[in-house]
């Protein structure tokens, strides 16, 4: 697939998941593909490969001949595999202050610079892609091919929901603190901190529990929101 292509797609995954997530598609929908190549002013193909990649993040389900369905979010669900997800970062970053090149630890130090510029402008989808290139590294310097193997699986799986959190109030300005203080703590070879500073930058608590559990509490109503409602 051309960059072009893949662009498409990950615009078009961007919308629908914004869409599932903001209610405009209820759970129990069916997501018809001529509709949404319609909607969206795109050909079928695109549309399909897009809802494959959603389904892979658990956002859509897939029925063989019948259809594509929105699906139901299990919040307890989330809050487990969040928990998994701060554990196999944490881990990530403590295998990486003891075991980063130099060649890895100049690429992270450029993606933290790609989130500073990102976040100056304040896109939080653009930000989202640079935090991910971000944690990427990190799970490569881990030196685990295992390892980092099941947290980009992982974090693929909560993508939805890692990048809806970056639209929170003044959550990317804090992230990026904490992404400064995780390239550090690696820098610096300082693999206890780097293993609580990349858990804790992960895990889902406070205010961030109440953000998360009213979005998912939103989504799975029975009658979502209507546009002109505040919330």
């Amino acid at each position: 697939m051309n960059t072009n292509a893949t662009s498409v797609v990950q615009k078009l995954r961007d919308a629908l998941e914004d869409g599932i997530i903001n209610g405009d598609f209820s759970p129990g929908e069916q997501l018809d593909i001529p509709s949404l190549a319609s909607r969206f002013q795109v050909s079928r193909t695109p549309v399909r490969e897009a809802l494959q990649q959603l389904s892979i993040s658990g956002l859509v389900t897939v029925i063989p001949k019948r259809g594509t369905f929105v699906a139901q979010v299990g919040l307890a669900e989330l809050i487990q595999m969040f928990e998994v997800m701060a554990e196999l970062e944490g881990m990530c970053g403590r295998l990486a202050a003891r075991r980063i090149e130099m060649d890895q630890l100049e690429a992270l130090e450029e993606a933290l610079h790609a989130c500073e510029r990102a976040a100056s402008q304040g896109a939080a989808d653009e930000y989202y892609y640079e935090n991910a290139t971000f944690h990427s590294c990190i799970y490569d310097a881990s030196q685990n091919q295992f390892l980092a193997g099941e947290a980009k699986r992982l974090r693929h799986r909560l993508k939805p929901y890692r990048r809806l959190q970056l639209r929170v109030s003044d959550r990317i300005n804090r992230s990026l603190d904490e992404h400064r203080a995780i390239f550090e703590a690696i820098r610096d070879g300082d693999g206890e901190a780097a293993e609580q500073l990349m858990r804790d930058h992960v895990l889902i608590q406070g205010e961030r529990f109440s953000d998360l559990a009213g979005q998912v509490n939103r989504m799975q109503s029975e009658k979502p929101l209507s546009r002109g409602n505040s919330g």
